[in-house]
């Protein structure tokens, strides 16, 4: 069901298990565990982790010390008491959990400690070149903080494997494609020049978690070693990958990473029923790719948001055919359709439509995106 890209291939590496997507928020909550499962079934229907350069490996469970990398020992035993069913001393809002985005389940902290675990597992296999890339898809929750949960993030698996490969003597750079700003993970590095941070999102001013704007470029030792691109609400393929080629590339290329780690969520999509951008599958893939060349040979690829059901198992397939070099046919594997295609769901693997939006409007954006371009190359030197 796949065809192989000619020439050399990277050695992949991707994290599941069923563990990972056992346990949720509840069914009314965006971030639906059955994403995950989704995109395993798509990628098991297009046979693309039976190639010889794919590992499929089931992800540790994180211990105390390695969650708390970037966490506090309080937060961690909270997130432990309150995923047993237990009562804290002080109120769980304390903690960002139990409130609004982040209810309590029990089985929180093991689903959370999964996805701290795969991350740290990637970074490990690349360190010791095990692998050119490896796809932690269930993790990229990038709004966590050190002691507090956010945006439907528990522990910040991004931020955890970053501080464990800084403390291994490597720069990072992190290039986070969400459509929400990755607050958790710049709030942990933005005073290091160690790591350079890198969001490209929707603009602060119509999105959560509100910040990210072009003016925060971090703190101390580590001014001018964080970039927020903002984009305005609707752009779409062109103006995105526009504002990325114009600025991610340089940005890259004069830090010098060691390696690339990424937040690939795909809510930056025209169907998602949270954000307001409107990229394609198309668009997506060409990220993908362009994130590809940005490597220095170690790739850690997160998951992160998107939450149309059928939009993101078909994006993160398309994320992993770009990393492990294979291409898949567009339509859509039948046994993949027969138990999960609706008739409101694709059929394809790529967007068959693409959204209208007016010349005026097209225009606006644009405007509004070179002057943003423009602002960000000269808070940056490029």
């Amino acid at each position: 069901m796949n065809d192989t890209q000619q020439g050399p291939k990277s050695r992949a590496v991707i994290f599941s298990t069923p563990a990972l997507w056992r346990h949720g928020f509840g069914g009314k909550h965006p971030l639906k565990p059955e994403r995950l499962a989704r995109t395993v079934a798509l990628l098991e229907a297009y046979s693309a982790l039976d190639v010889d350069n794919v590992r499929r490996l089931a992800p540790p469970i994180a211990t105390d010390e390695q969650v708390g990398l970037v966490h506090t020992q309080g937060y961690i035993d909270a997130v432990r008491t309150l995923s047993e069913g237990r009562r804290l001393g002080v109120s769980s809002s304390t903690y960002g959990l139990g409130v609004g985005d982040n209810p309590i389940y029990r089985g929180m902290d093991e689903a959370a400690r999964l996805k701290v675990g795969a991350g740290l597992a990637a970074a490990r296999m690349l360190l010791d070149g095990e692998c050119d890339v490896a796809f932690n898809f269930a993790g990229g929750l990038h709004h966590a903080l050190a002691s507090r949960a956010s945006g439907f993030c528990i522990y910040n698996d991004p931020a955890v494997a970053i501080q464990w490969l800084v403390d291994q003597d490597l720069r990072v750079v992190y290039i986070d494609i969400d459509a929400h700003h990755g607050d958790g993970v710049q709030y942990a590095f933005e005073d290091t020049d160690r790591v350079l941070t890198i969001s490209l999102h929707q603009d602060g001013r119509t999105l959560f978690p509100g910040t990210g704007f072009v003016e925060e470029t971090g703190v101390g030792a580590g001014a001018g070693y964080t970039a927020n691109i903002p984009l305005y609400p609707e752009t779409d393929d062109e103006t995105y990958l526009w504002a990325f080629s114009e600025i991610v590339p340089p940005l890259v290329r004069r830090f010098a990473p060691d390696v690339l780690v990424t937040q690939l969520g795909v809510d930056t999509h025209y169907l998602d029923p949270l954000t307001h951008l409107s990229l394609t599958t198309h668009g997506h893939l060409a990220l993908f790719e362009a994130l590809a060349e940005l490597s220095p040979g170690k790739w850690l690829a997160c998951g992160g948001g998107g939450y149309n059901l059928d939009v993101v198992p078909r994006s993160w397939t398309l994320a992993f055919g770009v990393m492990s070099g294979q291409t898949f046919p567009d339509p859509l594997p039948e046994a993949y359709l027969d138990k999960w295609g609706d008739s409101r769901g694709s059929r394809t693997l790529h967007d068959s439509v693409a959204p209208k939006l007016s010349e005026a409007r097209q225009s606006r954006i644009r405007q509004h995106t070179e002057n943003m371009v423009a602002e960000v190359k000269r808070v940056h030197g490029l």
